[in-house]
């Protein structure tokens, strides 16, 4: 008799042990998920943070050359139709033009657009065109040693 209470007592015990470990298991699978939604959140926040902090870098040259890195999308919208600021930059970078990126097409800028399609064998009108872009926008993150 006291085998058998003894027994029922083990396999009572061996039981809750066993559901002890659903429950832990269930509840490691929380956490997990909870740590991978939070992941999901900060890389949300980070991914809106580098949107932005390009789209800032655009109007500041110091922060074009020495933190911007292309990303898809800023190259996406440079090749369709690019902003005067990036044209200034990719000038900039190319060494044809030393002014300041406002993005304001004045004498200097547009001097340095002749100059540069000058050199490359293009119409020098003083326009960014398809063909002047297509040569220029390799400048835009690459500076001419």
């Amino acid at each position: 008799m006291i085998r058998k209470g003894l027994a029922v007592v083990l396999a009572l015990g061996f039981f809750v042990s066993l559901n002890g470990c659903a429950t832990s298991a269930r509840q490691k699978d929380l956490e997990i998920q909870r740590l991978r939604n939070q992941v999901s959140a900060l890389q949300a926040q980070l991914d809106q943070r580098e949107e932005s902090r390009v789209a800032q870098s655009m109007v500041q040259p110091e922060v074009v050359s020495r933190q911007m890195r292309p990303t898809k999308k800023v190259i996406g919208e440079a090749k369709s139709r690019p902003s005067l600021a990036q044209i200034q930059i990719a000038l900039k970078n190319a060494g044809y033009y030393s002014g300041s990126i406002d993005g304001k097409m004045g004498a200097q800028t547009r001097n340095a657009i002749k100059t540069f399609q000058r050199d490359n064998n293009l119409l020098a009108d003083g326009r960014v065109g398809k063909k002047t872009w297509s040569l220029l926008r390799g400048y835009l993150y690459k500076r001419v040693k």
